[in-house]
């Protein structure tokens, strides 16, 4: 039994291998992150189905944090349970997370705010395409009737408009979830479905964490331990990973409040030295930085976990990066792990049967948007070389996808390339 564990994890070992593969080629934020997922994933290992993995990233998107590492441990989880699905988060979030975590050390009062900024900047358009792969890819899957495309566009037409309000995902859903149940149609067969039992462990650690979190927080504050820092810290980012719909462009503003706004206004008021205070300017830096590598936007923490104790010396500068990562991605693994068996149990139900239907329409109306969004900020006017090299890569980028078995990575590399040469 003592080797059972071991035994079980080098069966997955190609898995995980693909998995630290597409930890490094995986730019874009979410939206790229789905069509990468597509073409590693489904399309090249056969881990999971389309239809699987549409399902699964409808039901991240219900759940606050980070909807695509959420995705990416589900995919874990499925094959080879929760011991494997953490190892699939940790190989996940490790590059990003170092490569953020570094990048907090190197930024100084002279911040190098275009480090890369020529080499990556085609990356962008090519995270264009691969959601615009993906988004081909669902609609064919999940838009099969009328109802379905009114949900589409009513979702792809919200979100475009609405695309930086944290609450608008989590409505669209809960309403396209009801739009599919009006019908009676589309009903799967009946079946026994026998009663089961819940394991409570994960989303009980998870309030007890909470609770611990911001109790301790509040009295370090009050009291003002030495390391009140640090216990600040923590909450915070565990509270962000509590209550983040939407991704890294809600998690921005709430970090932007916490650490620019709250200090400054207080200080007008009160003077206090130990409170966690970030220069706007390297926030924004930190954001613009982890745009241009791969893995999950939610690093981003890292890095500011980093540069809120860069006061404090070298040493507390990489604990802050640790307890910021940690704070950030742990809410989202408890309440994946838990929700989700409860979830494959719910949805044998008619009514949840039917609302698949209609959340999956949402999601695939969200990535369009999202295209859009993205779309937006490339403008026809005032065109020049730099601009439509992009519309090419976002071209060129999907046609490499669709009609070709180019891995993603060659795809990254070439587009690194470009932006090098040009």
């Amino acid at each position: 039994m003592a080797f059972t564990f071991p035994l079980t994890i080098l069966r997955h070992i190609p898995f995980l291998k693909a998995v630290f593969l597409y930890s490094l080629t995986a730019f874009g934020g979410p939206q790229g992150h789905f069509g990468m997922m597509l073409k590693y994933f489904v399309h090249k290992r056969r881990d999971l189905t389309e239809e699987e993995l549409v399902e699964y990233n409808s039901f991240c998107q219900l759940l606050p944090g980070a909807s695509s590492t959420q995705t990416l441990t589900l995919i874990g989880y499925k094959r080879g349970g929760v011991s494997l699905a953490l190892i699939t988060l940790l190989i996940w979030l490790l590059p990003a997370c170092i490569l953020m975590g570094a990048f907090s050390f190197l930024l100084t009062s002279n911040s190098p705010g275009n480090i890369g900024s020529k080499i990556f900047r085609f990356l962008e358009p090519m995270a264009i395409g691969f959601l615009i792969y993906a988004a081909v890819r669902t609609f064919r899957i999940s838009i099969t009737n009328l109802i379905t495309q009114i949900i589409m566009l009513v979702s792809m037409l919200a979100t475009f408009l609405f695309f930086k309000t944290p609450w608008v995902f989590p409505i669209l859903i809960i309403v396209g979830g009801v739009a599919t149940n009006l019908s009676d149609k589309r009903i799967p067969e009946k079946e026994n479905i026998r009663p089961r039992q819940i394991r409570w462990t994960n989303i009980w650690l998870f309030v007890l964490i909470f609770i611990v979190a911001g109790t301790l927080s509040e009295i370090a504050r009050k009291q003002e331990w030495e390391n009140r820092k640090a216990f600040n810290l923590f909450e915070n980012f565990y509270r962000f990973g509590s209550i983040v719909f939407g991704g890294s462009d809600v998690l921005l503003p709430l970090m932007l409040d916490q650490y620019v706004a709250r200090p400054n206004h207080q200080q007008s008021q009160e003077k206090n030295i130990n409170q966690i205070k970030i220069e706007r300017t390297d926030l924004l830096t930190g954001y613009g930085m982890v745009r241009a590598i791969p893995g999950p936007v939610f690093s981003v923490a890292t890095f500011t976990g980093g540069m809120a104790l860069k006061d404090e010396g070298k040493g507390k500068q990489l604990l802050g990066c640790i307890i910021a990562t940690v704070g950030i991605f742990l809410p989202s693994a408890l309440l994946v792990l838990f929700f989700f068996p409860v979830w494959q149990y719910l949805k044998k139900f008619v009514i949840v049967f039917r609302a698949l239907e209609g959340i999956n329409a949402v999601v695939v109306g969200v990535m369009w948007a999202a295209a859009l969004y993205l779309l937006k900020g490339m403008p026809l006017k005032n065109m020049d070389g730099d601009m439509l090299i992009s519309f090419i890569v976002v071209a060129a980028t999907y046609l490499l996808l669709r009609y070709t078995k180019l891995y993603a990575p060659l795809i990254v590399m070439l587009c690194l390339l470009a932006g090098w040469i040009f």
